[in-house]
This record gives structure tokens, sequence and C-alpha cells, in this order.
């Protein structure tokens, strides 16, 4: 999955690839993130042929501390940032 340079435009953000045996594990490390830092969720699992697992991305700003409220941005749970995150 392409990395798009608007997620990495500033130091302090990151993209985050996380590979487990299973959709639930992946996503559930994944939302675990949003405990540390502002982050996206987890994306749409994908599998990548002759790999083990599943995995999901999130994107995350180091610089920003989780939202009390829980730990997506606002700008993240738009169904637009959603299709990007998913590579769309």
């Amino acid at each position: 999955m392409k990395i798009s340079e608007e997620h990495l435009s500033e130091p302090g953000l990151v993209v985050i690839d996380i590979t487990a045996v299973d959709e639930a594990t992946a996503a559930e490390a994944a939302a675990a993130l949003g405990g540390l830092w502002l982050s996206s969720g987890p994306s749409s699992p994908w599998h990548t042929p002759g790999q083990a697992g599943v995995t999901v991305r999130a994107y995350a700003d180091l610089r920003r501390a989780p939202l009390s409220g829980g730990s997506v941005a606002p700008a993240l749970a738009d169904p637009r940032c959603q299709q990007s995150l998913r590579g769309g």
C-alpha cells in the first residue's frame, strides 16, 4: 500500500503498518496506539500474497496526546479521509 506524502509532511507524523495473525489482533494493536498519541485508528485490513497474516495501517501524530473522548482525530473520521487511509 502506497504512503501519501501528506501523511509524512511534518516531523512527528508517522505511518505504522501492523501485521498480525488475524484481523482482530491487528486492529486491536492499531487501536491501542490511540492510547499513546492522536491516531487515525486502524485502516481496513489487507493481505499481502506470499506473507503470513493480515496488515492494517494507522497514522499517528507523536506531537499530540490522545483526545479525551477517544483516540481518533475528528478530521480522520471524515469518510474522505478514511478513503485516503485505504489508499483510495
